[in-house]
């Protein structure tokens, strides 16, 4: 064209020979793939991710220090909150803590209501995640069967404790009151139901060719990565790590069950799934059996104490094996009715560090599968 001396030609594409600049591309934070409000800022060569930085803090509610300025009541209502998918894991971990320091025997039939109820609780967070992972990556199905069964579970935790996802069932010294009359025959059959009909969704989506296309060889954590990124639960049993306090350093009646720990090797998008639907039968079967002894044992669900309890000075740290993984409560107390300190150490925050190690080098539409993999609750990673 006349009078034009300074026109350049840009190329631009993607493929071998061809200049192309990097992306900058912001993945969230309000992205129905994030589980909430995390933020991914990638750089891009093409439809390639160069690096991954997840941005957190956008849920931050401070409970950690909300908890000291609140008894050891009402510190419950918050610790139950933050990974929403396990709230009775939650304020279990915290009252264990309360009770270590204060040295509290829990009566026996409380210990193993505690210990079926957090096994339900895992049941119903892992079949959130088996509908919803399938949902990320194009499976619209499976999350119809997934919620058929969580409801049927969901229908026991709230004729218990009348609520759905913040039971607020735990107490410093046991439970908040005894269970209905015949609920743990109605919760064995809730469970017999679901074990009937859980194959459904297995065979649905664990040999599905597309999806073993989308998860087989995707987002490799192998075991050294994930123990250095401090990862646990299916996240790191599925890369080998063969650890689960509930058999390594058993609390509540764990001691005395025998609990089999699910593990893989591949640690791919495909094993973590796996290792999430096999920790579901598990789970049943662990819960089946608490509540046989349940009903074996009589007496009180929880200890009396003052109206207004305390601590005595000291310190201590309580880990439990949450549904995402260890969960650690560490508690400071110099003897009043609130936590001097109150720190959590969870499961999610964890797993999430090894996504900058893990997104680097693959593909757009593989980010989201792996991020779906790593199995997650923001509120957990924010607190």
């Amino acid at each position: 064209m006349t009078g034009m001396t300074d026109l350049r030609e840009v190329t631009v594409g993607t493929g071998s020979g061809l200049d192309t600049a990097d992306m900058v591309l912001n993945i969230g934070p309000q992205h129905p793939s994030t589980h909430g409000v995390l933020r991914l800022k990638l750089v891009l060569d093409g439809e390639r991710v160069v690096s991954c930085e997840p941005i957190v803090g956008y849920m931050h509610r401070g409970a950690e220090k909300l908890f000291e300025v609140r008894d050891y009541r009402q510190i419950i209502v918050l610790a139950n909150r933050h990974d929403w998918l396990s709230a009775f894991s939650n304020e279990l971990g915290v009252v264990l803590a309360v009770e270590r320091l204060m040295g509290l025997e829990v009566p026996e039939r409380a210990v193993w209501l505690r210990t079926a109820l957090a096994e339900l609780n895992r049941a119903l967070n892992h079949l959130m995640f088996l509908g919803s992972y399938p949902l990320e990556i194009g499976a619209i199905t499976p999350v119809f069967y997934a919620f058929r069964e969580r409801e049927t579970l969901q229908a026991v935790m709230e004729e218990v404790s009348g609520g759905r996802m913040h039971y607020m069932f735990n107490r410093v010294g046991g439970l908040k009151e005894e269970v209905p009359a015949g609920w743990t025959r109605r919760a064995r059959e809730a469970i017999g139901q679901v074990r009937r009909r859980l194959p459904d969704l297995d065979n649905l989506i664990r040999r599905n060719e597309i999806f073993l296309a989308r998860t087989v060889g995707v987002g490799v954590l192998p075991a050294a990565d994930a123990a250095a990124y401090g990862a646990s639960g299916p996240v790191a049993r599925a890369s080998g790590l063969d650890f689960d306090l509930r058999r390594d350093e058993p609390y509540l009646a764990y001691g005395e069950l025998d609990v089999p720990v699910v593990t893989r090797t591949t640690g791919d998008c495909h094993a973590r799934f796996e290792v999430l639907l096999d920790q579901v039968f598990v789970s049943l079967d662990l819960a089946e059996r608490c509540l046989e002894r349940v009903d074996q044992i009589t007496g009180p669900v929880n200890v009396r104490l003052p109206k207004v309890v305390k601590a005595p000075e000291g310190h201590t740290y309580a880990w439990t094996e949450n549904p995402l993984g260890v969960n650690g409560y560490y508690l400071v107390s110099r003897g009043e009715k609130t936590p001097w300190r109150m720190k959590l150490r969870t499961a999610s925050y964890a797993n999430v560090q090894a996504l900058s190690t893990l997104i680097p080098g693959c593909l757009v539409p593989d980010l989201i599968a792996i991020l779906g993999s790593m199995f997650f609750v923001v509120g957990d990673i924010d607190k």
